[in-house]
């Protein structure tokens, strides 16, 4: 079984030599030719050159032996495209050019030429299309509906979104508007990265924990609910809804083929709650990478144990990789997956003679 045959049984809970492994943020200032590579352009050059982005998107996989490569991009690519561009503030995090305060500025919005001015997008993935063939999975990837309109109201990066969530307090049927043409938008991307060859797609909706929890459904899992439904039967989708752990049911009710966890649940207790085939990814908590590798390899064999029961497990970090992050302590977290597999094919074997 290949990589990538091994990566799709896993989200069809079939199965298989157990268990996949990829990053959520494989790119990063961690590696050494990607800090290169970016002293020479911008990023958002690297984002919209298709070559770059390939290239960007491969180097991990030089590196180690991951089942899939994920897109090089970034979530804030559809408000951009809708026509609010965003930058980088040094030591600020992200900033929008301007901020959606007022319901007028969401009607400005113009979602009807998201495939042109997202075309570089699917360029990049059928470049590495190509280059990666059948041998390794290839994801896409967008922004949940909340999480992008979590940004474009409150104008750049927050640990709490206050002037977001004031807006949508204050200007309910707005906040709906917006939610409508995120999902719409994120809808045409999304079947985008499919046609141009991803295998799977995966929704972040990262600051799905900003919501009020009575508000949770209407602000967030409704609109993420109603994007799946749209993508093509045939495309699978892992929801990614960082904080909210709690709600495990209600995101695997919402049509994903896998869910993919944070650190702060335990994953196998999540397996228990869900009574149907679902695949569950994560969830290493990323600080273990800027430790040592000894204390790496401990923590990943625990949760590899923890599901060693269980088929439809895909090995990823909890959250994106930290730029601190140390090679060694990647490369053990890799070598611990491998070497975990290896032995499950062995068991398997024995088993099967």
């Amino acid at each position: 079984m290949n990589s990538r045959e091994r990566f799709l049984a896993s989200l069809d809970c079939r199965p298989t030599d157990r268990p996949p492994i990829w990053f959520m943020r494989q790119a990063g200032r961690y590696l050494p030719e990607y800090r290169e590579l970016r002293q020479k352009h911008s990023f958002p050059t690297m984002v919209t050159t298709p070559d770059l982005a390939a290239e960007v998107a491969l180097q991990p996989l030089r590196r180690f032996a991951l089942d899939a490569a994920i897109l090089f991009s970034d979530i804030l690519v559809i408000p951009e495209a809708l026509g609010q561009p965003y930058h980088f503030c040094e030591k600020k995090g992200i900033g929008m050019a301007f901020t959606l305060d007022t319901p007028e500025a969401i009607r400005r919005l113009d979602p009807t030429t998201i495939e042109e001015k997202l075309a570089y997008v699917p360029a990049t993935l059928r470049l590495l299309r190509r280059e990666l063939g059948d041998r390794t999975a290839l994801l896409g990837f967008s922004g949940a509906p909340w999480t992008l309109a979590a940004y474009m109201l409150e104008g750049r990066s927050s640990p709490h979104f206050r002037k977001a969530k004031t807006f949508a307090l204050t200007h309910p049927r707005a906040l709906s508007q917006l939610l409508s043409i995120l999902t719409q938008a994120i809808g045409v991307y999304l079947r985008q990265q499919f046609e141009a060859g991803a295998d799977a797609v995966q929704i972040f909706d990262s600051w799905a924990a900003a919501v009020p929890g009575s508000l949770y459904f209407d602000w967030s899992l409704k609109w993420t609910q109603r994007l799946i439904a749209e993508l093509p039967p045939e495309c699978p989708v892992i929801l990614f809804a960082k904080g909210i752990g709690h709600h495990a049911v209600s995101l695997a009710a919402a049509g994903p083929q896998g869910l993919s966890l944070d650190a702060t649940v335990r994953l196998s207790e999540v397996r228990r709650r869900l009574d149907q085939p679902i695949a569950l990814q994560g969830n290493l908590d990323s600080a273990y990478l800027e430790t040592s590798p000894q204390v790496v390899r401990a923590a990943t064999q625990s949760i590899l144990k923890d599901m060693a029961l269980f088929d439809g497990h895909i090995f990823n970090l909890g959250h994106g990789i930290l730029p601190g992050s140390k090679l060694s302590c990647v490369e053990a977290m890799v070598e611990t997956v491998c070497c975990f597999r290896r032995l499950s094919q062995g068991q398997m074997s024995t088993e099967g003679a």
